[in-house]
């Protein structure tokens, strides 16, 4: 059986990397849409393809968001997936072209579905705004605020995956600027009523990005992000073969509500969490594991068409699958891929000490060791 993709909204499918990337299949809203009607969608492509993932915003609207579980429960299906994703929405669009590239791979409907929650930590998210005064998503400091007030002031701010904001032309954006990924990524770029060459230009240039798309500006980014003075940007893994062997490297478990294979501590089909593992389990794990999965790379992932397999897999993180800060590259030199979290180092949250705790869900140990 396949897995089949879909959206709540038809922003959130952007233009595919290659021909054979499939596309999402978009859902109708309530009130364009009968319940009937959206029962029989639904049941039409649980039948055609087997299991639904569904993909949808973490501020979806509340009519909306209860269609989608009273389909699932009048079906009464586990082979409906409903996962809610915090990013914004340019984010959610580039986050849903991955799993589209990494449906044609041969992971099983569970981990499909878990690999929405562990790429998330990999995509970089932000946007230029002419005003933080409504910015609610990200902390902004009292100085910010009264600076918004002040003609031509634009701010950088980065939602995902540590909340960050600075001044463009101050000291600290003229100093480091916003903490960029340490492994290779494509960037996409919207603009809205703020033309911001920073966010097509200067930032690809500081995160050595690769190639730099323009897509058009999602109509609830405004909402998102307080403004409507703003350039949305995502720097995000565009290779599906790099994409295919982090999820493959990640330790797979059987979930006990539903018996579907998983990643991750939480089923998501049917939600169930695994147990905690026993300390004899975790006493009899090795001190210094490799991160590397064992074993060859299977032969028919990733599909035929796509970009050589790396020899070497991107580890998969720990607790806090949060890409750590690594010596620069050279100028020229992009990196390699994503590096692994520090086993020994604790969680950090965006603030550091005093700051609240971090709440992202936790994405299993490949080495079998759960926090």
């Amino acid at each position: 059986m396949s897995t089949a993709l879909a959206v709540t909204c038809t922003e959130h499918i952007l233009a595919p990397p290659d021909r054979h990337t499939p596309r999402a299949h978009v859902l109708t809203p309530p009130g364009e849409q009968s319940l009937q009607a959206a029962l029989e969608e639904t049941h039409a492509l649980l039948e055609q393809h087997g299991y639904l993932v569904t993909v949808y915003p973490a501020s979806l609207p509340t009519p909306y968001l209860h269609r989608l579980h009273t389909v699932r429960a009048l079906l009464d299906s586990r082979r409906i997936a409903l996962l809610p994703v915090p990013l914004p929405p340019l984010a959610t669009g580039v986050l849903v072209r991955q799993l589209r590239q990494l449906s044609l791979c041969d992971f099983s409907p569970g981990v499909l579905g878990a690999a929405a929650r562990l790429l998330t930590h990999y995509v970089y998210a932000g946007a230029v705004l002419g005003s933080v005064a409504k910015l609610d998503r990200v902390p902004v400091t009292v100085g910010s605020h009264a600076r918004s007030w002040l003609p031509g002031t634009q701010f950088a701010v980065l939602a995902s995956p540590t909340p960050e904001l600075l001044r463009i032309g101050g000291a600290q954006e003229s100093e480091r600027g916003l903490t960029g990924p340490q492994f290779a990524t494509d960037m996409t770029v919207a603009h809205g009523r703020l033309g911001s060459d920073w966010a097509s230009r200067t930032l690809p240039a500081r995160w050595r990005a690769g190639q730099v798309a323009q897509a058009p500006l999602p109509a609830d980014s405004p909402a998102w992000w307080g403004t409507d003075k703003l350039t949305e940007f995502v720097a995000a893994i565009p290779d599906v073969s790099v994409l295919y062997q982090l999820v493959a490297s990640v330790r797979r478990d059987t979930c006990h509500g539903c018996g579907l294979e998983l990643i991750g501590d939480r089923c998501a089909f049917c939600a169930t969490a695994l147990p905690p593992t026993p300390p004899a389990a975790l006493a009899s794990a090795p001190t210094s594991p490799s991160l590397a999965p064992a074993g060859p790379v299977p032969a028919h992932a990733p599909p035929t068409h796509a970009a050589p397999v790396p020899t070497h897999a991107p580890p998969a993180p720990d607790a806090a699958p949060v890409p750590q800060s690594t010596p620069a590259a050279s100028p020229s030199a992009r990196p390699a891929g994503p590096p692994a979290a520090s086993p020994s180092a604790p969680p950090s949250g965006p603030g550091g000490a005093g700051h609240h705790v971090d709440e992202r869900p936790v994405v299993a140990d490949p080495r079998g060791i759960r926090p």
